[in-house]
């Protein structure tokens, strides 16, 4: 911790959100309550450099789709940042500016673990591990030791940034239910009644 003694922490959670659903809602709950964060920020991303996905639905749905399943919690909101970016939304350009706009908060970034996985790969890998710590939700029995393991002996000086969050709601995936919708197959209780209500309006996933 850094010599002004930071006590406000505050979560970032970031992805697609292609939709949102319980499992991403769950994880940034028992994130924001072990690890003390103030708020938890979600940012559904721009255009994401990582996936192959050529039929991502539109930012502003997205984004409306994550203001509606946050709406009662009063810890959680959510940021256009990424979405009104031009360009591919890179994790280190968005960090650069939260710790612009909070610096008296330490930052702590939420996401699955197979992203976690590839954090090394992401661009300016080393930059990031400067400006935050990671929140690893994995999904009930999920071994990490092998990931550990590699950072230990080839980034030691960051083992102690990266934590693992056992989510068990993480066995809900945007995927399937992507798949479900588009084979007619329920989601009602996989995600909030008003993101399902939008999906359904919209026709997405169809």
């Amino acid at each position: 911790m850094s010599n002004n003694k930071k006590v406000n922490h505050l979560g970032i959670m970031g992805g697609t959100f292609d939709p949102i659903h319980y499992g991403h809602l769950v994880a940034a709950e028992m994130a924001r309550s072990k690890f003390n964060l103030s708020k938890v920020l979600f940012i559904p991303t721009g255009i994401p450099p990582h996936k192959n996905r050529r039929d991502i639905s539109a930012g502003e749905l997205r984004f409306e789709m994550v203001e509606r399943a946050i709406q009662d919690n009063p810890a959680f909101a959510c940021s256009s940042l990424e979405i009104e970016r031009q360009g591919p939304s890179y994790t280190v350009e968005t960090l650069r500016v939260l710790s612009r706009a909070w610096p008296e908060h330490e930052l702590y970034f939420i996401t699955g673990t197979d992203a976690l996985r590839e954090i090394f790969s992401w661009r300016e890998a080393e930059e990031i591990l400067t400006l935050i710590e990671f929140i690893g939700a994995a999904r009930p029995g999920f071994d990490a030791s092998d990931f550990l393991e590699h950072v230990q002996e080839e980034h030691p000086d960051i083992i102690g940034k990266i934590h693992y969050l056992e989510v068990p709601a993480l066995a809900i995936s945007s995927t399937d239910i992507r798949f479900r919708v588009r084979h007619r197959q329920p989601i009602r209780y996989l995600l909030p009644e008003s993101v399902r209500l939008f999906i359904q309006e919209h026709n997405l996933y169809t």
